[in-house]
C-alpha cells in the first residue's frame, strides 16, 4: 500500500476512533478525565488503528499497549489528552501547556506503544519521537482553535472541535510513520 493511502487510512481510523470515544466517555476539564475513561478512549483509538497493522497479534498488542500507556499519563497526572480542555483561557498559556503536556504524554503513549512494535529498534525508537512530537505539536494547535471558537460562539462545542483537529493533527503526523510498523 503506498504512503499516502496508508497515511490517509491512518488518519481516518484515528479520528474514526475518536468519534467513537465521544460516545462513550465525556469530554471536560483536566480533572474531570479519569483513568477508566481514558483507558476507554485509547482502546477506541488503538483498535481502529490496530486493524491496519496486518497481523493479528500485531493489533492485540497495540491495543494493549495503548490501553496501558493511556492509563499510565493519566494516572501519574499528565491526563487524558484529546479529551479535556485546559481550564486557562489565556491563550499564550494553552499554547505553552500543551506543548509541555502533549510532548510529555505523546512521550508515554509512544513508550508504551513500542513495546508492541515488532520492528528494529531504530523503528521504535523513532516511533517514541515522532508520538512525542506529534502530541506536542497537535494539542497547542487544537487548543488554540478551540478557545478561539469558544469565544466567538460562546459554546463549548467550539471546544470539542478544538479536540477534533489535535486528533486529526496527531493522525496525519503519527501517519507519515505508523507505516513502518506493519510487520
Amino acid at each position: 500500500m503506498p504512503l499516502f493511502n496508508f497515511n490517509f487510512l491512518w488518519t481516518l481510523a484515528t479520528f474514526s476512533g475518536f468519534l467513537l470515544s465521544l460516545l462513550l466517555i465525556e469530554i471536560g476539564e483536566k480533572p474531570d478525565i479519569g483513568v477508566v475513561e481514558a483507558a476507554i478512549g485509547g482502546f477506541a483509538i488503538a483498535l481502529f488503528q490496530g486493524f491496519l497493522l496486518n497481523q493479528p497479534i500485531v493489533c492485540i498488542r497495540w491495543i494493549l499497549s495503548s490501553i496501558l500507556g493511556w492509563s499510565i499519563i493519566t494516572a501519574i497526572g499528565i491526563g487524558g489528552l484529546g479529551w479535556f480542555i485546559f481550564s486557562t483561557q489565556f491563550l499564550p498559556l494553552r499554547i505553552l501547556y500543551g506543548a509541555i503536556y502533549g510532548g510529555l504524554g505523546g512521550l508515554g503513549i509512544g513508550l508504551t506503544q513500542s513495546l508492541a512494535i515488532s520492528q528494529p529498534a531504530s523503528v521504535a525508537w523513532r516511533w517514541i519521537f515522532v508520538s512525542s512530537a506529534s502530541w506536542a505539536i497537535a494539542i497547542p494547535c487544537g487548543s488554540a482553535v478551540g478557545i478561539v471558537l469558544r469565544r466567538l460562539t460562546h459554546l463549548f462545542l467550539g471546544e470539542v472541535i478544538g479536540l477534533a483537529i489535535t486528533w486529526l493533527l496527531v493522525g496525519m503526523l503519527t501517519g507519515i510513520n505508523a507505516h513502518k510498523l506493519r510487520s
